[in-house]
């Protein structure tokens, strides 16, 4: 569970940026949504990317992952920031990675990018989770590229069967915040 305090912190802050607004949106599942959350305006902002570090990245940590990645583009600042806070404190430093959806035509040709050790434990993160397809997207190409995933989490849990798949198929899932079906947001497990 993360902490309480910094989940709320990270709602209260959401809300100042306008990266989650309240109305009628359509989402990229062609679903009807009473709200709206755009992660890319609270962890491209230096409070937002530092707030989310401090409350992923404990997780990250005793989830055992030897690196955190994700899906580009909503995971890049992320990671990033897991990565830069990791090393601040020398404990136990966890690069990042980023994984495109599809592998590179040209160059080396890769799909994950960034310094990932063959067969380490990682951690997916994201900004959000609905039906999962991204975080989905992000898990099959670590595991078929050699790695284990050991943590699953998400900014926010819209709560429309992703976490449900997630967990039913036995990975670890945290989300800091969570929609309830009427399109209340509040920090997990509150």
């Amino acid at each position: 569970m993360a902490d309480q305090t910094l989940a709320q912190d990270i709602l209260d802050l959401a809300l100042a940026f306008g990266a989650l607004q309240f109305g009628e949106f359509t989402l990229s599942s062609g679903e009807q949504s009473s709200y709206y959350f755009d992660g890319r305006l609270l962890t491209l902002s230096p409070a937002g990317t530092n707030l989310v570090a401090q409350a992923l990245l404990p997780l990250v940590r005793s989830a055992g992952a030897e690196a955190v990645g994700g899906p580009t583009l909503a995971a890049d600042p992320m990671v990033a920031s897991i990565a830069m806070l990791s090393g601040q404190d020398r404990e136990r430093p966890i690069p990042a990675f980023i994984v495109r959806k599809d592998a590179k035509a040209h160059g080396m040709g890769k799909q994950i990018e960034g310094p990932l050790l063959p067969g380490v434990k990682v951690a997916i993160v994201d900004d959000s989770c609905s039906t999962g397809s991204s975080m989905y997207q992000a898990i099959h190409a670590v595991e078929a590229a050699g790695h284990v995933v050991v943590l699953v989490a998400a900014i926010l849990d819209r709560h429309q069967g992703g976490s449900e798949k997630l967990r039913k198929e036995g990975y670890t899932f945290h989300t800091l915040l969570e929609a309830d079906a009427s399109g209340i947001i509040r920090p997990a497990g509150e």
